[in-house]
């Protein structure tokens, strides 16, 4: 007896899109956790958790509670990175900052999009000013002649 075949419908692949999302710019009053203290932040490390925090990817962070703690996490590593420069915690970064789609790739693995409309970029940019300016205005500079950028230079 022949074999009924299965209905098209049937055949078709269900994978579906379950972290795909189109990322907007965060809101002004989005709240952006502080540095854990304790820890003398390097200006650099500090830019970088500004940025992230001004990032659309900031609203994905689970109620900016439960992520917030790899965040800080990845926070020492960059700050350890730009005291003493080393392969292998640049590596580690690489490996953490994955989880939060900090790079074009990730976002692409994690199927974000951000929003590239006019509203999301003008927010964006008024955030990361805000950030930039408070961080200018931060008693917390970075030692005397130790600019971090400098130790990136190949001699």
């Amino acid at each position: 007896m022949p074999q009924i075949p299965k209905d098209p419908k049937t055949r078709q692949r269900r994978n579906k899109t379950s972290t795909a999302r189109r990322l907007s710019g965060v809101p002004d009053d989005f709240p952006v956790p502080t540095l854990p203290a304790g820890r003398r932040w390097l200006k650099a490390t500090r830019t970088w958790w500004d940025d992230v925090w001004a990032s659309p990817m900031a609203s994905e962070f689970v109620d900016g509670r439960v992520d917030v703690h790899g965040l800080f996490m990845l926070a020492v590593l960059v700050d350890d990175f730009w005291r003493e420069p080393s392969s292998s915690l640049a590596a580690e970064i690489r490996l953490q900052r994955q989880c939060f789609g900090l790079t074009p790739i990730d976002r692409r693995r994690l199927q974000w999009e951000i929003d590239r409309g006019e509203d999301a970029s003008e927010r964006t940019r008024r955030r990361r000013n805000a950030a930039v300016q408070a961080s200018a205005d931060s008693d917390d500079e970075d030692p005397p002649g130790q600019d971090p950028r400098n130790m990136l230079h190949v001699v």
